[in-house]
């Protein structure tokens, strides 16, 4: 379980879709009996001292009434698209459950920025402008190859990594029917490899709960 302040008040905990029950149990020992309400991302539940949890469903999991069906909504195996894409590096894979069964990961170089000045800097400036226009091409390319073919049978696509990258990719008239499918949520990741698309499986099959402490009299 992670935890993180959220902007515009509050904290954000992610716990595993396994241990959601357990801590729902928690939350009532620490802050007294809660009421439960249905909203469109997910569980609203208030606790009888005025603490609130909002539970956000993991990408592509079913609307929810209560918190036994939300578990087991979270816990079912869903087939979910992945795309990583940070600078040169893209990651793409296809996970099945907390399988990661399909992935794919390539990198192109990108020249970094340079101290130089006057026309040497617009020229590297452009190079590199060049560079990662090249690598987003490849990596649109390698989203068509492996994510298009999947698309009638995946839940959501979840996406991390740079915004203004991913969206880029996904710009492709190509990708078009993966965009219906994008969780609004955006994993924070460092450079595509890897280990960190086997990490990013976890990442989106987590439930995210937004804590929010009681208001002060």
């Amino acid at each position: 379980m992670t935890s993180r302040p959220a902007a515009g008040g509050g904290r954000w905990v992610e716990v595993d879709p396994a241990r959601v029950g357990r801590w729902v149990e928690g939350f009532a020992d620490r802050h007294g009996p809660h009421t439960t309400t249905a909203r469109e991302y997910g569980l609203l539940l208030t606790a009888a001292d005025g603490t609130t949890a909002e539970l956000y469903a993991p990408p592509g999991a079913p609307a929810s009434v209560d918190v036994p069906l939300f578990v087991a909504s979270a816990i079912a195996p869903r087939r979910v698209g992945l795309l990583l894409a940070r600078k040169g590096a893209v990651a793409i894979g296809v996970a099945d459950g907390a399988d990661l069964v399909v992935s794919k990961v390539d990198t192109r170089y990108v020249q970094g920025r340079t101290a130089a000045g006057g026309w040497s800097q617009h020229r590297f400036a452009r190079r590199r402008d060049n560079q990662a226009k090249a690598a987003l091409g490849d990596a649109a390319d390698l989203a068509v190859r492996l994510l298009l073919p999947e698309a009638a049978r995946l839940t959501a696509v979840v996406c991390g990594g740079d915004r203004r990258a991913v969206d880029t990719v996904l710009a492709d008239r190509r990708l078009s029917p993966l965009v219906p499918l994008r969780a609004e949520r955006l994993l924070d990741v460092p450079e595509p490899r890897h280990a960190v698309l086997v990490s990013a499986v976890a990442a989106a099959r987590a439930v995210r709960i937004r804590l929010r402490d009681p208001a002060p009299d």
